[in-house]
């Protein structure tokens, strides 16, 4: 039975453009595969710890750097914690929208936590870094009100499926597909292009053999 975790970064609810794409291609999955389990992490409600002084000196350790104590084996088993949910999931569906240029701060606290030696990546002197996570796949759903691909630098950059991209492949998630509704608010139709967004989402989804 396929698992997935569906991550909605955006804190707008039902009024967000990157949540309205995400949920069209989960419903659609869901009709196409009834088994399927989706797990719904908002951010936004989530208890995510902080990643404070504990936590990266129990991350430290694995470097090389320190001991695990009491203390920190304590900050380490909270991560641990956080992760494994992740770890479990089949396949990871995130609605991103894009907050100055990068990715809203909630989902930078989420990877900063979970993105931890021994549990999403290793590390080799020689070798550098390796991903941990085999077999996963990815849909990453991307808006903004303002920015496009290839529209002019006073529309802004983008820093956040450019961070993405990186941070899926460093752990070990190849299988990615994207889609984009982009810019949400330049445009002369501001509800046909959702329209089609969300009809691109739906047939997004996979139908099993």
């Amino acid at each position: 039975m396929t698992t997935i975790l569906y991550i909605a970064a955006s804190p707008r609810g039902e009024n967000s453009q990157s949540g309205k794409l995400a949920e069209a291609y989960l419903a659609a999955r869901k009709a196409a595969e009834p088994d399927v389990t989706i797990e719904y992490l908002d951010l936004w409600r989530a208890d995510l710890p902080e990643f404070d002084g504990d936590k990266a000196a129990a991350k430290m350790t694995f470097f090389g750097v320190g001991d695990m104590d009491s203390p920190r084996q304590t900050a380490w088993d909270q991560v641990v914690a956080v992760t494994d949910r992740f770890i479990k999931a089949d396949e990871y569906v995130l609605s991103v929208p894009m907050w100055n240029g990068g990715i809203p701060y909630k989902l930078k606290q989420y990877i900063d936590i979970i993105t931890q030696p021994g549990l999403l990546f290793g590390f080799d002197p020689e070798n550098g870094y390796s991903g941990l996570l085999q077999g996963k796949t990815a849909r990453v759903f991307y808006t903004s009100g303002v920015y496009a691909p290839g529209a002019p630098a006073k529309y802004g950059a983008d820093f956040h499926s450019t961070y993405l991209d990186w941070w899926l492949d460093f752990i070990g998630v190849t299988d990615v597909e994207t889609l984009r509704f982009q810019p949400s608010l330049l445009t002369a139709d501001a509800v046909g292009d959702q329209a089609r967004a969300v009809e691109r989402a739906a047939m997004m989804s996979p139908v099993p053999a």
